[in-house]
């Protein structure tokens, strides 16, 4: 357990809560802890009860964002016996992110393009996001007897790369029906 995510609270829930509101609607290096405590609304000194630092609670955002998108992808392959279909539900998710309002990219692609030095814990946090999801990919396309889970992956990850930023500069319905329909000719769905 990381230092970040060791003292669970609902204040802590709160600061979590706020910062990933904030930091993903208004850009992590733009908005400051008064920020986040005021939105969390809670004092500076509870702030640093549990986050010794900005950094910190950045971390912990990204690691949050991680966390749920694992427990989502672990249930589909714990319920959805078929992969082809888990691959069709996760496009699905993925077009319905883009599509929501609010929608301004992916946050970890968001926070590695302001944590941009490889070495900091943030940026480490992204690419060990990334890599989390690339081997899911792989671990799918394999269980669908894919010819080369590995290339397919990469190409899966820079797809939905694609899509998001094009969802967010672009128009969300294209970039979604786009990215569905190059995930389905990769798969041989098409």
């Amino acid at each position: 357990m990381s230092e970040t995510t060791a003292r669970p609270s609902a204040a802590r829930e709160r600061l979590l809560a706020a910062a990933a509101q904030v930091f993903y609607t208004e850009g992590i290096n733009a908005v400051g802890v008064d920020r986040v405590i005021e939105q969390a609304k809670v004092t500076r000194a509870t702030f640093y009860r549990h986050f010794p630092g900005k950094e910190d609670l950045v971390r912990a955002y990204i690691e949050q964002a991680d966390a749920a998108i694992r427990a989502r992808l672990d249930e589909g392959f714990a319920h959805v016996p078929d992969a082809g279909k888990l691959l069709e539900l996760l496009v699905e998710g993925i077009g319905a992110e883009i599509c929501a309002p609010g929608f301004r990219g992916c946050p970890f692609i968001n926070a590695a393009a302001e944590f941009p030095d490889p070495g900091h814990p943030v940026h480490r946090a992204v690419v060990a996001h990334r890599a989390w999801f690339r081997d899911a990919l792989v671990r799918l396309l394999a269980a669908m007897g894919y010819a080369d889970p590995q290339a397919g992956a990469d190409a899966l990850v820079m797809l939905r790369d694609g899509a998001m930023v094009a969802g967010y500069l672009g128009r969300p319905e294209t970039a979604r029906d786009n990215f569905a329909a190059a995930v389905r000719a990769l798969a041989g769905r098409a």
